[in-house]
């Protein structure tokens, strides 16, 4: 009962804000919304007790879904201990951010709309983690996906908030598409979608081979690739990217949600759900290890010179899936979903923190117009750097125990990609540690740069936001120290059972422990965090000139970085721009040059043109009409007569 209980509540909840939000006002969708999910978040924590640490997993079916031929696809309900410590994260996490909405959205028009919409991506999320086949699982990935396009476009009349939006939906059906290709491809292969069918069977196919275009190729590694493509589309990896930094024009709590707990870390549930899979395709892993590496560290350069204070804390998340996903190429998928656990906790603290930032600020996003607050919001100031102490992996803090077995575990793999990846996510530590402390000197300290009237309204946020932040912020300090012994520890084994199962010669968390690192090589990351702490106190406290005078001496480089390494430009040149003129031509010369033309609009000419001149015979004299009738009488008589003949 409890595990129907976090699946399906929230979308109760949705359903009664979203059908009723009207009839019960904007004070009763917050309270079912928030009980629903709450509920939900409690009922998940004994469950994973049950099923992670008890043993206890099981599937429990529901129906018959799809049922062609030799085809099924049963609706179920999959928990063991990846999923069971998935909802436990998405439900609590999502709770926090329900109840911090109901201050944040408290003068928006649309509040049931919103949480409504809040509960049902928290439900579609549910859907993808406990899915027992790949169908189920791609009803969820939609799910979230077209959600995300609600809660991005939230505010639909603001026209960035659209374009947004709009931008969301369509990269995503790009990454989509290759998932659906993968799923394709597991059903030639394995004649089934359902995940014991496959992994049972996945042994007997590791030297299946297809016949593509001439080209005989390894069946797992495409099959593996296509996978991969629909993660990094959600996952908002490199290439397929762009969507996710726009996604800060929605609400503040749609960003939290959608960074922390939701959509984006589906892309790394799905490599670990199918890492039975990846292990028999080296290559795909290789794949998987170079592009969330290069992402790590390619997203912490573009942090570096944003303004937005959401954007920067967005480019650290596409930077922190880039981890993710470099622990799970390596085949440490237990160290990518650690870091996914402990990233939800501080990196909703981070969001929240800024949504409570820019509420003191009168809605003030850019951090040039802000310093000098920290006295204004103590409490604020505090959790931030809390959730800036666990993201940049200093110890006690959670983001030290994940982050630094990820990179531990990229040098443990013994490969020359996994050394890449280790020297890259070194470089992306001390980047992330220089924006993110670069976003707190700016933001908290130095003198204050907002105009009179914004400095004398800066207030600290109410206590509807700020205990949320008080519960995240526990999260980001001990969530660490209190998994690291169950996710990446001596207990792994036991504590995730089959719910991920690489290879023993590939587990590079074992190699980890087998051969402890070195002095250097173990502290590496935090000496490359304090440089980075250093760099930014520099920067912008002690010598506050000193970016300027950067950007002066290398301009180039600097809007490189500040147009995003112009992905966006090139992709509108070589996609926007083609697609919008053959739109055009469709348009001016297919559908109003050919159809319109010919078709409705040539036959209503016709018509018009036919009742005019119908009509000019109608001119009301009388001898005209008698004069029709006479030449009528004549052609009826004449052809009579010739008939006749």
């Amino acid at each position: 009962m409890l595990l129907y209980a976090s699946i399906f509540l929230p979308l109760l909840g949705a359903f009664v804000a979203g059908f009723f939000g009207r009839m019960i006002g904007d004070r009763g969708s917050q309270i079912v919304t928030c009980v629903c999910v709450g509920i939900a978040a409690l009922c998940s924590i004994p469950t994973f007790y049950d099923v992670a640490l008890q043993g206890n997993a099981h599937v429990a079916p529901l129906f018959t879904w799809l049922q062609s031929g030799t085809f099924e696809a049963a609706w179920a309900l999959r928990f063991d201990t990846l999923s069971a410590t998935m909802v436990m994260t998405v439900t609590v996490v999502s709770t926090f951010i329900h109840v911090y909405s109901v201050g944040y959205m408290s003068h928006d028009d649309s509040q049931p709309r919103f949480m409504a919409y809040l509960s049902l991506f928290t439900f579609a999320m549910l859907m993808l983690v406990t899915a027992d086949n790949l169908v189920q699982l791609f009803f969820g990935w939609e799910g979230v996906g077209l959600v995300s396009y609600l809660l991005i476009g939230f505010w639909f009349k603001k026209p960035s908030a659209s374009a947004a939006a709009i931008k969301a939906f369509v990269v995503n059906r790009v990454g989509d598409f290759g998932f659906l290709l993968g799923i394709f491809a597991i059903y030639v292969i394995f004649d089934a979608v359902t995940f014991d069918v496959i992994f049972d069977a996945v042994a007997s196919k590791a030297d299946a081979r297809v016949h593509f275009f001439g080209m005989d190729l390894h069946a797992l590694t495409i099959t593996c690739l296509l996978l991969f493509v629909g993660a990094m589309g959600k996952s908002g990896q490199l290439l397929l990217h762009t969507w996710l930094p726009d996604a800060m024009e929605g609400p503040t709590p749609v960003s939290a949600l959608i960074h922390a707990a939701t959509m984006v870390t589906a892309g790394v549930f799905l490599v670990a759900r199918m890492s039975p899979v990846f292990e028999y395709a080296p290559d795909a892993l290789a794949v998987v290890v170079f592009v969330g590496a290069t992402t790590a560290f390619f997203a912490a350069t573009i942090g570096c010179v944003q303004n937005d204070i959401k954007r920067i804390i967005a480019f650290s998340t596409v930077s922190q899936l880039g981890y993710m996903f470099a622990a799970c190429g390596v085949s440490a998928y237990q160290a990518g979903i650690f870091h996914l656990v402990t990233h939800a906790w501080f990196k909703a603290l981070l969001f929240l923190g800024a949504g409570s930032v820019i509420h003191a600020m009168s809605d003030e996003q850019d951090i040039r117009k802000m310093g000098g607050i920290y006295r204004l919001i103590p409490f604020t100031f505090a959790v931030m750097v809390i959730g800036n102490l666990a993201l940049t992996g200093v110890p006690p803090f959670a983001g030290f125990f994940s982050k630094d077995m990820v990179i531990e575990a990229t040098h443990a793999a013994g490969t020359g990609l996994g050394n890449y990846a280790f020297g890259l996510l070194i470089m992306a530590a001390f980047l992330t540690s220089f924006y993110s402390w670069r976003l707190m000197f700016m933001t908290f300290f130095g003198k204050p740069r907002a105009d009179h009237h914004t400095m004398e309204h800066v207030h600290e946020s109410p206590l509807i936001m700020t205990i949320p932040l008080a519960a995240l912020a526990f999260g980001a300090v001990f969530a660490g120290f209190i998994g690291y012994e169950h996710f990446v520890g001596e207990g792994r084994a036991e504590f995730w059972g089959a719910a991920i199962a690489p290879l023993a010669a590939h587990d590079s968390i074992a190699a980890v422990h087998a051969h402890h690192p070195p002095f250097l090589l173990k502290w590496l990351p935090l000496f490359v965090t304090i440089a980075g702490f250093g760099l930014a106190y520099l920067m912008y406290v002690k010598k506050p000139e000193l970016p300027a005078r950067l950007v002066a001496a290398f301009p180039g480089v600097y809007k490189f970085l500040l147009n995003k390494w112009y992905f966006d430009e090139l992709y509108n040149v070589l996609f926007v721009r083609p697609a919008f003129a053959l739109g055009r031509i469709f348009w001016k010369r297919g559908d109003a040059g050919i159809i319109d033309r010919f078709g409705p609009d040539g036959i209503a000419g016709l018509s018009s043109r036919a009742a005019r001149r119908l009509g000019a015979v109608q001119s009301g004299y009388l001898y005209h009409y008698a004069f029709a009738m006479i030449v009528g009488i004549a052609v009826i008589v004449s052809w009579f007569v010739v008939g006749r003949e």
